[in-house]
């Protein structure tokens, strides 16, 4: 990491930090670039949740220089106010987001939370985007830094575990837990241990980790205890591999804020209420009536989110004489719908429908079935015209125009999902 933060300038500017979607999540300014962003890694780094928090979820940091604090001043706000970003919002919100807190029992364990309490726990965050948090949390479970236990049991020194549920759990079968409830697995102090590992990990503490595994690590080897100390070495590998995974180029104001540009045109141009950086598209796909499914897709800041992709087999049975693709469309967005609602933070800002005025309004009474409040429009393939709820004529943009060429591009992807899961489902139904 050292290597490539000595690239950084050392004039004033902005830097811009992206989590592994591309989305940005946090705008700053500095009047010397090198030293502002190499302080976020430091081994002196400032030791709170804001710096854990974004060092838990940046793949790439941007930055532009400028020629004055003033200068980069002005552009951290235009970008702000473009981006949005979830951590320059979440400082000035008083929202309560998840935190990730290891208890202060006996036994720690790791839990996601809401509330701070004075209950001897150590909190972290709070996160804005929790799958995020999640994702990061099991990879660092996977690669062995985070090693506490999973279960629920409620033991403790003086309230050990009754042998019979020691031997009823699966982590500890699988070994996935260092199952402190039996003692001739892991002590309490080498449990203990594991858990202010976990803490340093989730305070982004990663210089003096790595020095703490490196002398582990060889402690281990020379009392032959060569298990623990291949562990050891493989968490060790892990905090290098992170720390080499940010990258980090150089941008300029234009390009930054031109990235911005086509969510802020589609805005004025279709009279939505916000730009809209995370878009949903919905397409369907069948055979005279036959294996007919639906797909949906996701972009975010213009680029594709596989992990909010979905698919759907159509429950809706069509008549003999043809197939509804009205009822089906409204089917496959009350079901996504109904999947966001129980994780709201994933709400999209809009929902594109392939199709025209008839198709929009089944979707709008789908979203009203399902208790999500979200932008609306359909896309017809004749004409390429947009319909949205509060048009009552069509919108016809310029046949070359960007917003244009960008609604193409997110129709074709949910179309070629569409097809590609299709025929999946029709060749299975022939063999």
């Amino acid at each position: 990491m050292n290597d490539k933060l000595a690239v950084l300038p050392k004039n004033p500017g902005v830097y811009i930090f992206k989590d592994l979607r591309g989305t940005v999540i946090y705008v700053g300014k500095a009047i010397n670039l090198k030293n502002r962003i190499s302080s976020y890694f430091s081994s002196s780094a400032e030791k709170s949740w804001k710096t854990a928090s974004i060092k838990l979820s940046v793949e790439k940091i941007d930055y532009i220089v400028c020629l004055s604090e003033r200068e980069a001043l002005l552009l951290e706000r235009q970008l702000i106010k473009k981006f949005n970003p979830f951590f320059n919002k979440l400082w000035k919100d008083s929202k309560e987001y998840s935190m990730l807190k290891i208890t202060g029992e006996d036994y720690p364990r790791l839990v996601f939370t809401r509330k701070k309490e004075n209950d001897g726990g150590v909190y972290f965050g709070p996160f804005p985007k929790s799958e995020i948090v999640k994702k990061a949390v099991s990879r660092f479970q996977e690669s062995g830094l985070i090693k506490l236990r999973r279960c629920k049991w409620d033991f403790s020194l003086s309230k050990p575990l009754p042998p019979a549920k020691i031997r009823s759990c699966l982590y500890y079968h699988t070994q996935q837990c260092p199952a402190p409830c039996d003692p001739r697995r892991v002590s309490q102090k080498e449990y203990f241990n594991l858990a202010k590992r976990a803490a340093k990990v989730l305070s982004g503490d990663y210089i003096k980790l790595a020095k703490t595994l490196e002398r582990e690590m060889l402690l281990f080897s020379k009392t032959r205890q060569y298990e623990k100390a291949a562990q050891a070495r493989d968490c060790l590998k892990a905090i290098r591999h992170m720390s080499q995974e940010v990258r980090i180029e150089r941008l300029s104001a234009k390009e930054a804020l031109e990235e911005a540009d086509i969510f802020l045109s589609i805005k004025e141009k279709l009279n939505l209420k916000k730009a809209p950086l995370h878009i949903e598209v919905f397409d369907i796909s069948q055979l005279f009536s036959r294996h007919a499914v639906a797909s949906c897709i996701c972009f975010l800041n213009g680029n594709k989110n596989h992990g909010h992709y979905r698919k759907f087999k159509i429950r809706y049975a069509p008549s003999n004489s043809g197939g509804d693709d009205f009822k089906m469309m409204a089917e496959a967005v009350e079901r996504r719908l109904r999947q966001i609602r129980n994780n709201p933070q994933d709400t999209p800002d809009l929902l594109v429908i392939d199709g025209g005025p008839i198709q929009l309004e089944k979707a709008v009474e789908a979203s009203r079935k399902a208790g999500i409040d979200t932008e609306i429009v359909s896309l017809a393939k004749r004409f390429e015209e947009i319909y949205t709820a509060h048009n009552k004529s069509p919108i016809r943009l310029d046949p070359r125009s960007k917003e244009l060429l960008f609604f193409r591009k997110i129709r074709d992807e949910a179309h070629r999902f569409a097809v590609t899961y299709h025929r999946k489902i029709r060749n299975e139904d022939f063999l």
